[in-house]
């Protein structure tokens, strides 16, 4: 006869499994915030609907081919960026990380559930987005390979940029600098206006900034066909290791 063992067994869960958890609630809270929604849902595919059917700009072949891949990087950037560091801020300023600090889910598995969150909402803005875009007439290229490295790369460099502005400044702060920011790298990063369109003279600044190096390199494969894009993969590297770095060293989570 079998007998059950109903002796307590105290200690954490293992670590994939509390890393799993914490994903999923940070899914599930991003998914029904309808700021969050509208930011990385909504305003990006209004923007594909618009940009690619209204005559608006002179793009030099075809509209909803030029739109798509700059309209999946604005979504990269939404989730990685903006959402996360505003969710960040306020999460720091109501004591919500210090909270889960005292959890037996290390700041480590903390920071790499949040990283999973990102990823897993960026799969849906990439399907969601992917079936308007070719619902529209839109017809990709390029090697898929090069297009997974690029949301990588593209949402390490955000989620670094993020982190360093949640972990330094207040909520407020955080949400105002996130919001313009944003707004900034939407008019000037090429994700709807061709870089052509800008002064000859600051079109290598702007391709040095992380939302120009993924809306291109996007673009190069998606609308060209392009091989392996080395130099945007090498810009958002850089960002990426800079400001991961300097956010691992500034953070505050109090």
């Amino acid at each position: 006869m079998t007998t059950l063992d109903f002796t307590p067994r105290p200690g954490a869960a293992p670590l994939p499994r509390m890393v799993l958890a914490q994903a999923g609630a940070e899914v599930r809270a991003m998914l029904r915030n309808g700021e969050q929604l509208l930011l990385t849902m909504i305003i990006p595919i209004l923007l594909l609907v618009g940009f690619s059917q209204a005559p608006l700009i002179d793009v030099g072949g075809s509209r909803i081919g030029f739109v798509t891949p700059g309209i999946l990087s604005l979504a990269v950037m939404s989730t990685a960026f903006t959402g996360q560091a505003i969710a960040t801020g306020f999460e720091r300023r109501y004591g919500v990380l210090k909270r889960l600090g005292a959890t037996p889910l290390s700041r480590a598995g903390l920071l790499l559930a949040k990283t999973a969150a990102v990823v897993a909402v960026e799969l849906v803005q990439v399907v969601v987005i992917g079936a308007v875009a070719l619902a529209l007439g839109w017809s990709p290229h390029g090697n898929p390979l090069w297009v997974v490295l690029l949301i990588l790369l593209g949402t390490a460099a955000f989620s670094g940029i993020g982190l360093l502005m949640a972990g330094t400044l207040r909520a407020e702060a955080t949400l105002a600098g996130a919001n313009l920011v944003y707004l900034v790298l939407l008019g000037l990063g090429g994700v709807v206006f061709p870089l052509t369109k800008f002064p000859a003279a600051v079109q290598p600044v702007l391709g040095l900034l992380p939302i120009t190096a993924l809306t291109d390199g996007m673009r190069s494969v998606l609308a060209a066909g392009a091989g392996f894009p080395g130099g945007q993969l090498l810009v958002l590297a850089c960002w990426a290791v800079v400001t991961l770095g300097v956010a691992s060293r500034t953070f505050r989570w109090e």
